[in-house]
């Protein structure tokens, strides 16, 4: 028996049940209602035919709009920064402000992950294969994270106060879903940008069922960029000890 049917059924004992509270929004119906763009990357001067992977765009809603759930939150499940092969994956997570997220070890070696900059300050201390450690986000901003043992280890988190969130492909695109009608403030953040730029990107939006395909982003590489950083310490990794040496 289909919904209408149900409804027919229960009314016919003396209920009356409006057909609405049986209509659950359907993913295609969620995706109807997505906000998409494209973000281009320019380095000196030339927009950048490459990868644009990983850039973060959310809205913030005005006029006292107020926020659904968090994208993020997928049946009470936290998002996860998985350790594997000496690297994080992914590596870059964004997710809404409160959250917690798991770093699980998945390498057969001690990791030891620390984030001592921007954003959540916070020191996981050393810990085994087949272990998990968490964090909360509990403020807006970046963190930038990294292994005291491993110096090739890097990751970032993306904290944001607003459940309308994406993060673009390869090809520069994305979809932030299940998007009301209104007004937004629009933010963009790229690892490789500049932060003038990153700024200036930042302007106010209309969103309507005929306004939901946005303009271009394009953001400008920062030509000092570097994933080089020091330990925990402030200090340079030790290099190992022997040239063929591979370390754990």
């Amino acid at each position: 028996m289909n919904f209408s049917g149900i409804a027919q059924f229960l009314k016919s004992y003396g209920w009356f049940v409006p057909l609405g509270i049986f209509l659950i929004p359907s993913a295609a119906q969620s995706q109807e209602r997505a906000v998409t763009m494209k973000v281009v990357e320019v380095k000196q001067g030339a927009e950048r035919a490459s990868d644009a992977a990983n850039a973060v765009v959310w809205l913030s809603p005005l006029d006292g709009s107020k926020p659904g759930r968090a994208s993020e939150a997928a049946e009470g499940q936290s998002p996860q920064l998985v350790q594997r092969n000496k690297r994080f994956e992914p590596h870059i997570l964004v997710v809404r402000v409160g959250t917690v997220v798991e770093f699980p070890n998945r390498d057969p070696f001690f990791h030891n992950i620390f984030s001592l900059y921007d954003g959540k300050r916070f020191d996981l201390g050393l810990y085994e294969a087949g272990t998990t450690r968490s964090v909360r986000f509990d403020r807006p901003g970046v963190s930038f994270l990294f292994c005291n043992i491993h110096a090739e280890m890097s990751a970032a988190v993306v904290a944001v106060d607003s459940p309308y969130f994406a993060i673009s492909d390869h090809q520069g695109r994305l979809s932030i879903a299940s998007v009301p009608d209104g007004r937004y403030e629009l933010h963009v953040w790229y690892e490789r940008g500049t932060a003038e730029n990153l700024k200036s990107l930042t302007h106010v939006i209309e969103i309507s069922e005929s306004s939901r395909a946005l303009p271009p982003l394009r953001v400008i590489e920062n030509p000092d960029f570097t994933l080089a950083h020091k330990n925990k310490y402030g200090q340079e990794y030790i290099p190992p000890p022997n040239p063929g040496y591979v370390q754990p």
